[in-house]
């Protein structure tokens, strides 16, 4: 099996002999799907597991296929354009690999992209435009903060990046104390904001890390569900301590 070959499966499938389903959809019907792929595929990568991965970048690039076979029948474009013009893009923003240009560190490779991006008329008005606005906050927030500290809007140390986010829990317990509904949200997102700022200086993913912790903290409460169950009780009969114990023996199992 090769991409054409799914190129043509896709066509059978909207095809007027197709399937039903496949036939009404639309570029923006298939959005969720094409969001939740995407996701899949980071699921799969962060349990390690190749087969998974395998299987859901498969996923997600039929997907790909199924949006190029819809603008192909609206006469727009179809997937070997698609193929034609990242090539082209790859080339050109890598002159270091495919020319006689020589970029010796990462941050040299950024600065030619940023002035390619310029030449192709990518680059607006702002260093902050064109991050999506539907990239979730957190990763978003990372976005932006790197396209600033690109032309020098940064701290010089992560230890004045925590300084600060000392400062915003300040003023977010300041605001809980007053019970000031508007200033705890704006505080709570400035202290969030900060964080995503602490793990872009340590090299962390914000998105990643919470997207982890939410996995581990979905394992930990099932095994909390699992024991209570077991012992013929319901969690809504059971002490927040009896669950604090059975928490940690299911981050003990870990260690």
């Amino acid at each position: 099996m090769n991409l054409d070959e799914l190129i043509k499966i896709m066509a059978a499938l909207r095809s007027e002999k197709g399937c039903p389903w496949d036939k009404e959809q639309t570029m923006e019907s298939l959005k969720p799907f094409l969001v939740e792929e995407a996701y899949e595929v980071l699921e799969a990568i962060d349990e390690k597991d190749p087969e998974a991965v395998k299987e859901e970048l498969g996923d997600l690039l039929f997907q790909i296929v199924f949006q190029c076979q819809i603008a192909k029948e609206k006469g727009e474009f179809e997937m070997a354009d698609v193929i034609e013009k990242i090539g082209r893009k790859m080339i050109a923003r890598h002159p270091h690999v495919f020319g006689d240009a020589d970029y010796k560190t990462a941050a040299e490779v950024l600065v030619h992209w940023e002035a390619q991006k310029k030449r192709e008329g990518k680059q607006r008005e702002s260093v902050l435009e064109g991050v999506p606005r539907t990239l979730p906050s957190l990763l978003r927030a990372h976005r932006l903060q790197d396209r600033a500290s690109r032309v020098g809007f940064d701290w010089d140390r992560v230890e004045d990046v925590m300084k600060k986010l000392d400062e915003e829990i300040g003023e977010f317990k300041n605001a809980m104390a007053k019970k000031e509904e508007v200033a705890i949200e704006e505080e709570l997102g400035d202290v969030l904001f900060v964080l995503v700022n602490i793990s872009r200086f340590i090299g962390v993913n914000p998105e990643d890390a919470l997207r982890k912790t939410i996995s581990k903290f979905i394992s930990r409460f099932r095994y909390i569900e699992m024991a209570a169950a077991d012992s013929g009780r319901k969690l809504s009969d059971m002490t927040l301590a009896e669950m604090d114990a059975l928490w940690d023996e299911a981050k003990a199992r870990k260690k």
